[in-house]
């Protein structure tokens, strides 16, 4: 566990983002391994079906992890105060509702399927891929519930490194069992994605044993797993709201995906190609984010207003270096890159498609890594309504510049329309905060005195 009210905060801003990088970084390897496994042993087909149903699973699963990240922030505000009761009974809470609802879930998933590929212009070709390897990754998601809800309470306590290492083993055993079930014996799409659904089930099982056999600090005792309202009513007011700004982020990019759709397979299995280097971009920025809510969440609850302002700082600091770095390596490789997703009929033609949008995104990454940044400090000062707006106002502005865009410049169009999103969001962003932490400053002095 990691106090951050006390100490230096760049350390622990540093000892909590770095194994969640990591943690991103290899659910990030395994996502591109497979996109090249099935790029390059099924073909451009499966990637492309991939890459479709991807935006599909994200509002799934960025919903339920929404959920769990708000869940978290109330509990880094318990473990601040130092209410462990409190902590427990909220983790029993998120733990009875969150798994009843992804159950829900399930069913209905794998029966609209294919209604909602016909929905986004799914190609003929590869319409019947795409709806098997969808309906099989829905089988997982209370499994992602369960890892999400439970990793949120190590992460809540200033642990990120366990959950590193059952994300650490998941995804090399995924590698694996891909590669060797694609790559030698080449079974298709379905082998794909029940692999994906295996190493989901063994991640919940290890995050599980770890916090129920050797974590009895956070682990709820009997007494405290009947559901206390008032504490349910709380976590669910940070979760639910959370829940709803991940999921409004997919599906603007279903509405993205559609228009994809419209510009060919080759364009289709390049854009699944550079959506993986964009999750090398936003998801580990997500990540220093959430070390920056953390932190500010448990210095609030602690009432250590000084610290808020400096640890912000800290994190805005770290998500500029990643930011610059990972676009200076999208721009020198980005054909690179491309070329190792695909192999035979069609090559060139994605490669160049990927190479295109990416001489244009690699200007623009440090932007997502400010947005990022201070939706932390919302979702730590418990403002995530304010994350809700910034979200809609940039997705939304993304996807009208896609559908703007796309026609005349192709692909290089719908990566301007990212650029166009963000800096929107941080023309909002910016002052709020700014104001906001002010304000929190001047009533902490007015109280001191």
């Amino acid at each position: 566990m990691q106090d951050m009210t006390e100490g230096s905060l760049y350390s622990h801003l540093w000892r909590y983002a770095v194994p969640l990088l990591l943690a991103n970084w290899l659910q990030l390897l395994y996502n591109a391994a497979d996109s090249v496994i099935a790029g390059r042993f099924i073909g451009k087909e499966a990637l492309a079906a991939e890459g479709i149903a991807a935006p599909v699973m994200n509002l799934v699963i960025l919903a339920i992890s929404g959920l769990c990240i708000g869940a978290g922030i109330f509990m880094s505000e318990c473990y601040g105060a130092k209410d462990m009761v409190s902590f427990r009974k909220s983790l029993a809470s998120i733990l009875k509702a969150g798994l009843a609802m992804s159950l829900v879930i399930v069913i209905p998933g794998i029966l609209m399927a294919p209604a909602l590929l016909k929905m986004m212009s799914v190609p003929a070709e590869i319409f019947d891929l795409t709806s098997v390897y969808l309906k099989i990754t829905f089988l997982g998601v209370p499994f992602t519930f369960l890892y999400n809800a439970l990793s949120a309470a190590m992460k809540s306590v200033g642990d990120s490194r366990t959950p590193l290492r059952f994300l650490a083993v998941c995804s090399v055993l995924n590698i694996i069992m891909d590669g060797i079930l694609l790559g030698i014996f080449h079974f298709g799409i379905r082998t794909s994605a029940m692999t994906t659904v295996i190493c989901q089930l063994l991640s919940a099982y290890l995050a599980a044993n770890a916090l129920f056999h050797h974590m009895p600090e956070l682990r709820p005792e009997e007494s405290e797993w009947t559901t206390d309202r008032t504490l349910l009513k709380k976590v669910l007011g940070y979760g639910v709201p959370s829940a709803l700004q991940q999921a409004v982020q997919p599906i603007g990019k279903l509405l993205i995906q559609s228009q994809v759709n419209l510009l060919g397979v080759s364009s289709i299995a390049a854009y699944n190609a550079v959506s993986r280097v964009d999750s090398f971009a936003f998801i580990p920025e997500q990540g220093i984010a959430a070390a920056i809510a953390t932190c500010i969440a448990q210095n609030r609850g602690a009432g250590k207003t000084e610290r808020i302002r400096k640890g912000f700082r800290a994190g805005l600091l770290m998500e500029l270096c990643y930011g610059i770095g990972i676009g200076i390596i999208a721009l020198l490789f980005g054909r690179q890159i491309v070329s190792l997703f695909v192999k035979g009929d069609g090559t060139l033609e994605v490669i160049q498609e990927g190479a295109a949008y990416l001489s244009v995104i690699g200007f623009l990454y440090v932007m997502p890594g400010f947005t990022n940044g201070f939706q932390g400090y919302c979702r730590g000062a418990g403002k995530i309504p304010v994350t809700i707006l910034c979200t809609f106002i940039q997705i939304s502005l993304r996807t009208l510049g896609t559908y703007l865009f796309a026609g005349t410049w192709g692909i290089r169009g719908i990566a301007a329309a990212s650029g166009v999103g963000w800096a929107a969001m941080l023309a909002f962003e910016v002052p709020y905060v700014l104001h906001h932490m002010r304000k929190s400053e001047e009533a902490a002095q007015n109280a001191l005195e």
